[in-house]
């Protein structure tokens, strides 16, 4: 019966050295068991292997009896304890969580909360928080995801345009199998599964005049992730109009900007940057000019950084400041922007009227 145990003792430190489950080892050992009684009532009385094993079942089948009789034993107990278990849960009662957070949720943003600039606070801030996107592509993709993931609570995204094949190289938050959905719905589905907690409003139409006003006003931050000038100064007057502030970002080929545009705290707006509309042979869309497909992640990351500060007040936003990203040449320079007294949206005569 010795070299039995031996047996056993080498099996289990197998696996404890290969990091095997308990179960796993008991397993084998049972295996092993198996071996040795079927050995011993198999073969005749004084074969070698049989004497080698312990001479005689009846050892082996007492031995066997024992270790039903404590599996047996273990089973009673978790049984017994599981049904006082279940019975302590119906007689207690159930308590509402209090607090702006779940347990879940404070386990999901717990990097947040440990940042001193950001902390509690302004998570819930975050949660209270509300921002529209304009445009679901190429910087509306990483914008979206990221203010998903960080706990936004309502987002709303504008964009009349549905997944195409072409946008899939830099459009991340869109898929293979949604081409041909409308984008807000194809975002509204990626974000959700991303985070349940947030609210996401889905807009399926153009930003036109006689919305934007209404829509913008709605919204503590607005986002500007389209590729044209029409809309961006639209979008631009209206959120001067309400007096919330506008991150806007452009993209070229390897090259992006972004910038937040605050003329409520003395900050330029878009149009005293950009006065008027360049001619379209000097601003050529992404589909003319090309783009490389990770840039839209770089800049609309920045761009939801800047959403999240605004948000929680922690740090310095770019008000009155543009960061220029090269992707080519792996450089990024900031430039300062001043607001223009003449500016036809923004300036003080305009406010003044």
């Amino acid at each position: 019966m010795l070299l039995v145990f031996l047996m056993a003792g080498v099996l289990w430190g197998i696996g404890a050295m290969m990091k095997t489950p308990h179960s796993a080892r008991w397993l084998m050992i049972g295996l092993l068991y198996v071996v040795v009684l079927a050995i011993q009532v198999a073969l005749p009385a004084g074969n070698p292997l049989r004497m080698a094993t312990g001479e005689s079942p009846a050892p082996w089948l007492i031995l066997g009896g024992f270790a039903l009789i404590a599996i047996g034993y273990r089973a009673v107990l978790r049984k017994l304890r599981g049904r006082a278990q279940e019975e302590e849960a119906k007689a207690t009662p159930v308590v509402a969580h209090e607090g702006p957070f779940t347990d879940t949720e404070l386990n999901r943003y717990a990097r947040h909360i440990v940042l001193r600039e950001v902390g509690g606070l302004g998570q819930k801030r975050l949660k209270d928080g509300k921002v529209l996107v304009v445009g679901a592509g190429g910087l509306g993709a990483p914008v979206l995801q990221y203010l998903a993931a960080a706990g936004v609570g309502t987002i709303g995204v504008v964009d009349d345009d549905t997944v195409e094949n072409t946008n899939l190289q830099r459009q991340t938050i869109h898929t293979d199998d949604r081409i041909g959905m409308p984008k807000v719905f194809s975002a509204k589905a990626a974000m959700e599964a991303q985070n349940p907690f947030v609210t996401v409003r889905p807009y399926q139409r153009r930003l036109t005049d006689d919305i934007v006003d209404e829509l913008v006003a709605e919204y503590d931050v607005i986002i500007d992730g389209t590729d044209n000038f029409d809309t961006r100064y639209r979008v631009n007057a209206a959120a001067v109009r309400a007096g919330v502030p506008l991150i806007s970002g452009a993209l070229t080929q390897w090259e992006g900007q972004v910038s937040v545009f605050d003329p409520a705290q003395n900050a330029p707006c878009y149009r005293c940057i950009f006065p008027e509309a360049p001619a379209a042979e000097l601003a050529p869309n992404c589909a003319e000019a090309g783009v490389i497909g990770p840039l839209p992640g770089v800049v609309g990351s920045m761009m939801a950084v800047e959403a999240v500060k605004l948000l929680t007040g922690a740090g310095t936003p770019l008000r009155g400041e543009m960061v220029i990203y090269d992707a080519l040449y792996s450089e990024s320079r900031k430039i300062a922007l001043a607001r223009r007294p003449d500016c036809e949206t923004c300036g003080r005569k305009v406010v003044a009227g």
